[in-house]
């Protein structure tokens, strides 16, 4: 299966999953947008409660009929924000959370097919280990239409749902966002809701991402107290390199990657409908020689349901954590921080 990574501990369903909802079901993708003019959404415990409280007549073993469900659940179009093209969704059965994704990978969705897949939520004190998961077609009673540049229409029975990918085309890094020996990748849209440049730096042969700012950054960055150089998101646990320029991320929140969820970095939302030829195999292999051969133009290893990531950040799991990495920051005094992160097990 295409776009599945190699993180640490990532199975199956990391790849092809995230635990956390990125656009609900029932809420379509309007909750992603920028409403500048309109009030919060207000979410109640009540309401959760009763959510969690129902119990259904959902054959949940049943691949078809709960993909049934999840298409006929949507509204008739949807907008799949991550740039991997995940449609992330959760659902309450029996008074258990269940998360899975719809793909339309770009590899395969022209050849008329979607990956489906479904699973009990994570938590950090607890993983099931059953997938529910298929690659779903015309076999299958399910047609996938191209309808437009980036836009596919999924359809089974009377039920037809289009798809509109996150068309970031046009997105180009301002100056001060790539350094000279630098490459800019491609425009990264993370399921946190958070947008990157992916850039590649030549003379250091190391991936980095770059906070895209020149959009509305869904988050507060704040100085964790200590911390002199360093930015932390306030909703997500990003750190950021904060001594001012370009914001580079430098950390994600362990507990985030242990669990899959939507904060867990953005590893696994590459800028797939925006990458030029090779530009990303010829970065990942002189980033890693020893790939040479193994991969495609994603970076997906040949007869493997693996990704090749790129993660050049740090885990930590308090604040304290990334004292290494503050002091990273200060040495650089605007520069390059790689050479200390890679000593401090960042790079």
């Amino acid at each position: 299966m295409n776009g599945i990574c190699a993180h640490p501990g990532c199975t199956l369903r990391h790849a092809l999953a995230r635990c956390l909802l990125t656009a609900a079901i029932v809420g379509g993708p309007q909750a992603a947008a920028a409403v500048e003019d309109a009030l919060p959404t207000l979410h109640t415990n009540e309401q959760a409660i009763e959510e969690l409280s129902r119990r259904t007549a959902l054959d949940i073993g049943n691949v078809g009929e709960v993909f049934r469900f999840v298409l006929g659940a949507l509204p008739a179009r949807v907008k799949v924000y991550p740039t991997e093209n995940y449609y992330y969704f959760h659902f309450h059965h029996d008074g258990i959370r269940y998360a899975g994704n719809l793909r339309l990978a770009p590899d395969s969705r022209d050849r008329g097919e979607i990956a489906f897949i479904y699973f009990k939520a994570a938590t950090v004190w607890q993983q099931d280990e059953v997938d529910h998961y298929a690659v779903l077609g015309e076999k299958d009673g399910v047609k996938v239409e191209k309808v437009g540049d980036l836009a596919y229409r999924v359809s089974t029975g009377n039920t037809a749902v289009v798809f509109e990918l996150n068309d970031l085309s046009a997105v180009r890094p301002p100056a001060s966002a790539i350094e000279a020996g630098e490459r800019f990748i491609g425009p990264v849209f993370d399921e946190s809701g958070i947008r990157f440049f992916l850039v590649f730096d030549d003379r250091i042969k190391q991936f980095h991402y770059v906070l895209d700012e020149t959009v509305p950054v869904n988050d507060e960055l704040m100085r964790p107290p200590g911390l002199g150089h360093i930015l932390l998101g306030r909703r997500t646990g990003f750190a950021f390199t904060g001594d001012g320029g370009r914001k580079i991320l430098i950390g994600v929140f362990g507990p985030n990657t242990d669990e899959n969820n939507d904060l867990d970095g953005p590893f696994d939302q590459l800028p797939d409908n925006f990458i030029e030829g090779d530009v990303l195999r010829d970065a990942l292999v002189a980033s890693n020689p020893a790939i040479a051969g193994t991969i495609d133009r994603y970076g997906n290893h040949r007869g493997e349901d693996t990704r090749e990531p790129i993660a050049p950040y740090l885990e930590y799991y308090a604040p304290e954590d990334l004292d290494a990495a503050d002091k990273c920051v200060a040495e650089a005094k605007g520069g390059p921080v790689y050479e200390c992160l890679e000593r401090i097990g960042g790079g």
